[in-house]
């Protein structure tokens, strides 16, 4: 078995989890999440830990248990403390405004970019370039930095555009004469 399998998930104080079946569903202080496991992965809870093997020996089964687990243990992570995506916008009036539940990006183009945030999710601007996203479920909060940066992902010769704010632009020479 993997050793990440192997590896318990721990269950913090103030976190209630719930299994029924194959369903799993995890409540804390930042919100409720549930998934379905994977039918060649057993899950079972002894004390505030939760234990994963695999219903068969297949070369299959023993990878998706490791793969259950670390899903399982992002959801408990994201219940208890949740996770956040920074985001940084280099270029000469590149700004970003939340309102809501919506994002008002200005990226050069000739209109305003305006992007509606999912449910579970919610961005705050505390500079005009900086754009943070926080939410229990780490896909979400991934995929909404992605498709913020897919506006305008940064460019390699002047390095404007969306970026991560741990991401580093390679940036490259401009054409000689």
């Amino acid at each position: 078995m993997s050793r990440i399998a192997k590896k318990p998930v721990e269950i913090p104080s103030g976190v209630e989890v719930s299994l029924s079946g194959q369903d799993i569903r995890v409540k804390g202080p930042k919100g409720a999440l549930e998934y379905r496991l994977h039918d060649l992965v057993e899950a079972r809870q002894e004390g505030n830990a939760l234990l994963f093997s695999p219903r068969t020996g297949t070369k299959e089964a023993v990878a998706l248990t490791g793969t259950m687990r670390a899903l399982v243990n992002n959801m408990v992570t994201g219940v208890s403390q949740g996770f956040e995506k920074k985001l940084e916008l280099v270029g000469v009036g590149y700004r970003a405004q939340a309102q809501g539940n919506k994002l008002n990006l200005t990226l050069g183009f000739s209109h305003p970019v305006i992007y509606e945030l999912p449910e579970g999710v919610t961005a705050e601007t505390p500079s005009q370039t900086e754009v943070v996203i926080r939410g229990c479920d780490k896909q979400k909060v991934g995929q909404v930095a992605a498709e913020i940066r897919a506006f305008r992902p940064p460019e390699p010769y002047k390095g404007k555009g969306v970026k991560y704010a741990d991401e580093i632009i390679v940036r490259k020479e401009a054409k000689k004469k």
